[in-house]
């Protein structure tokens, strides 16, 4: 399938290592011209030796003056973001009475903020041009909430809320905004999960991580490229007619009919 993606230009936030990581190597496979994003400047430079061309910007997704800087950047080289691929690392696990309104709050700036800032500077370029994606890397909590991920569960939903409520307004630009839900997947993120369980439960985590196996129907925990698969394939012109969607990539977790 050619997803036609030569010398589209994208930008994949939080892209330096994990499914972001995954799917700007996706991207720059398909021959895309990728920039991404990340807080450390040495896992930058790590994922940019992978992709010869790669622009890099460090900064921070939750901090509004760091996005325009990382989207001006990467506009300013590129010459435009035809793609954006809207990542970030989720908000900490925690039970609803342990979490207090400043963690409520730097949630909202990581999750949900982040989202809203980084769309909002591309827009216009995708509106000009006619054409554009917007994918959004959630999780398959807003499809079946994860246990003890209180501040995720929550405002994920949030940013699908505003994922279908944006591809409404910019389906008539041939802009479109889709949502990858992607359920346990080898990651940073699924290690900090485990260890959060293990102290809680006194189990190690490499048990942890057997049992969260087994409850999956393919009975195995997902790998990052597995997740980048489909965001590539969103962000391509062979998605022309899919907006609105959150889609889950999570080996048969998620046991709802929609």
């Amino acid at each position: 399938m050619d997803l036609k993606l030569e010398n589209k230009t994208v930008l994949v936030t939080a892209g330096s290592k994990g499914i972001g990581l995954a799917t700007a190597l996706g991207f720059h496979k398909e021959g895309a011209r990728v920039a991404i994003c990340g807080r450390t400047r040495e896992n930058l430079d790590t994922a940019a030796a992978l992709m010869p061309g790669c622009h890099i910007i460090a900064g921070d997704v939750s901090n509004a003056e760091d996005i325009e800087r990382i989207v001006a950047s990467a506009t300013e080289t590129l010459g435009g973001i035809d793609i954006l691929v809207n990542n970030a690392g989720g908000p900490p696990p925690g039970l609803f009475v342990d979490l207090d309104d400043s963690e409520w709050a730097k949630a909202v700036e990581l999750t949900l903020m982040s989202v809203v800032r980084a769309t909002r500077l591309v827009l216009p370029h995708m509106q000009a041009q006619k054409w554009g994606r917007i994918v959004n890397i959630s999780s398959s909590g807003v499809k079946q909430p994860v246990p003890g991920l209180t501040l995720s569960n929550s405002i994920r939903m949030a940013v699908l809320g505003w994922a279908k409520t944006l591809a409404n307004q910019v389906g008539p630009d041939n802009i479109l905004v889709n949502t990858v839900c992607p359920g346990s997947t080898n990651t940073d993120r699924i290690t900090q999960i485990l260890e959060t369980r293990s102290a809680a439960s006194g189990k190690s985590v490499d048990e942890l991580a057997q049992a969260m196996a087994a409850q999956i129907p393919l009975r195995r925990i997902g790998e990052p490229e597995e997740v980048a698969n489909l965001a590539v394939f969103l962000g391509s012109e062979a998605a022309s007619y899919i907006t609105g969607t959150a889609i889950q990539v999570d080996g048969g977790s998620v046991q709802s009919l929609s």
